[in-house]
């Protein structure tokens, strides 16, 4: 009977890992960590121009249960989700299962995730549920966090628990395609960096909530690299000047939205007058760094989205 459940919630799922310029092992960890707890698995590749990645692909292809879709452009991270939500719908999933290329799911995690979600439905409105995560590269575990001013309240909970939270981040995220149809989709135009945020406050706006559950759990990066900074618990996420244009950008974006909670952007906006000082001053390359951000903030202003131009 157990197994058979499992399988039930398994068939019942649809995974989507976006990829581009991916650390082949640690993608191969990922897609073998999580396809034996889903139904299906698209391979999203964001134009990765790299011969022996492409290779990996037709090899990827060639496996039960895993599609491949190669865009010839890089269109972002919130596009290639909203292309995997309308394949699960045409396929007739019922949930989609958000994954980064360097994300690694516990053998459990999506079926404990599937659980706490119907679990937690019957009792209100639920637009989706995330794992407890730790980065592999240090062991520091990621709190859950509930907006506040003029500090956010990080909870990491026990086992066992369900925490309500304002935000979950993309990868881990197991989505309703139900709740999809009715909050939408992701936004296209942020591109990489908060669309998850934008997500999960647009839901919070529709009366949905949002869980993280304990029992879950994933290994996952975020950021380029990490720097230990005196007087801090936690390391520092550094970014490269890309990543930081989109960071700059998108917050700037984001805090002329309607769905934003006006707490959030009072206590993000020091946060982000404190990374641009930090990037700029102490993290090289200090010059590329500052030019991207302050383009960033240029074009947020100025209501811009979508790829970086150049």
């Amino acid at each position: 009977m157990q197994a058979e459940c499992s399988a039930l919630r398994r068939e019942d799922v649809y995974a989507v890992v976006v990829t581009y310029r991916p650390e082949l092992p640690l993608l191969e960890e990922a897609i073998n960590a999580v396809l034996p707890q889903v139904g299906r698995m698209l391979v999203f590749d964001n134009a990765t121009a790299d011969l022996q990645y492409k290779a990996w692909l037709d090899q990827a292809e060639a496996r039960e249960r895993i599609e491949v879709l190669r865009s010839p452009a890089n269109v972002g991270l919130g596009a290639a989700i909203n292309q995997a939500w309308q394949r699960a719908r045409a396929a007739g999933f019922r949930h989609l299962l958000l994954l980064d290329q360097d994300s690694v799911a516990d053998p459990a995690m999506v079926a404990t995730l599937h659980d706490a979600l119907a679990r937690l439905r019957r009792e209100r409105p639920v637009a989706a549920v995330g794992p407890a995560f730790h980065d592999a590269r240090d062991g520091s575990a990621a709190p859950f966090v509930r907006i506040g001013f003029p500090l956010n309240h990080k909870l990491h909970g026990a086992p066992g628990q369900c925490i309500e939270c304002d935000f979950l981040i993309t990868s881990g995220s197991l989505l309703p395609l139900n709740v999809l149809e009715r909050i939408g989709g992701m936004d296209a135009g942020l591109f990489i960096d908060n669309v998850d945020l934008d997500w999960s406050f647009r839901a919070r706006s529709h009366g949905h909530a949002l869980y993280g559950v304990c029992d879950a759990g994933m290994r996952h990066r975020i950021g380029d690299r990490l720097r230990r900074v005196p007087g801090l618990r936690n390391p520092v996420q550094i970014h490269g000047p890309v990543r930081l244009y989109y960071v700059m950008r998108n917050r700037v974006l984001l805090y002329r939205r309607a769905h934003v909670p006006r707490t959030w952007v009072a206590q993000d906006v020091p946060r982000l007058l404190l990374k641009f000082a930090g990037m700029s001053l102490f993290v090289r390359p200090r010059l590329a760094n500052l030019r991207a951000m302050l383009r960033g903030i240029a074009h947020g202003i100025a209501g811009r989205d979508g790829p970086m131009p150049g």
